[in-house]
């Protein structure tokens, strides 16, 4: 296994972002990266969160979350992660009822990382330059419309960018 030690954290005495995630990872066997909001930006980014170590852990590609706090992210990926390690079996590109509540619909959408990597440098970083796959966990609105159809809430739009495909 390769040293994911932080070499900010010797030079600077802290506990370095890679060391954060190391320690996630040997606590519950994955970790969580939530990437703040960057409304400065044209277009703006959401705030997100994504996986690191999911596939080590439980056979599943890295899964990515928009549009929901840290919190949020953490406790749909940790579904996730219990579904899987009970047996679960979880299609990719097609949508699925009964993994979330209240029987709502979700799909996991393959990311394309050649053009999104850049939002999810720390795995990028974590994983040394080696090929992982990520997903992105594409879940209703309120009223139980995905963010690919119409009557969908236009609000969300940009808290919850479709960037995997189906």
């Amino acid at each position: 296994m390769p040293d994911h030690r932080d070499p900010d954290a010797d030079t600077w005495g802290a506990f370095g972002a890679l060391d954060k995630i190391n320690w996630m990872i040997e606590s519950t066997g994955w970790a969580l990266e939530a990437v703040p909001a960057r409304p400065e930006v044209m277009p703006p980014n959401p705030t997100y969160a994504y996986s690191i170590g999911l596939p080590a852990a439980v056979d599943f590609p890295e899964v990515a979350v928009f549009g929901l706090t840290p919190v949020a992210a953490k406790g749909l990926v940790t579904l996730v992660a219990d579904a899987r390690r009970g047996g679960t079996e979880i299609p990719l590109g097609i949508e699925l009822v009964g993994l979330l509540e209240n029987e709502l619909r979700c799909l996991f959408a393959p990311i394309e990382l050649d053009t999104w990597a850049p939002l999810f440098e720390t795995a990028t970083t974590w994983y040394e330059g080696a090929d992982f796959e990520m997903v992105q966990m594409i879940f209703p609105d309120r009223n139980g419309w995905m963010p690919y159809e119409s009557g969908y809430d236009e609000r969300l739009q940009v808290a919850h960018p479709v960037i995997g495909t189906r």
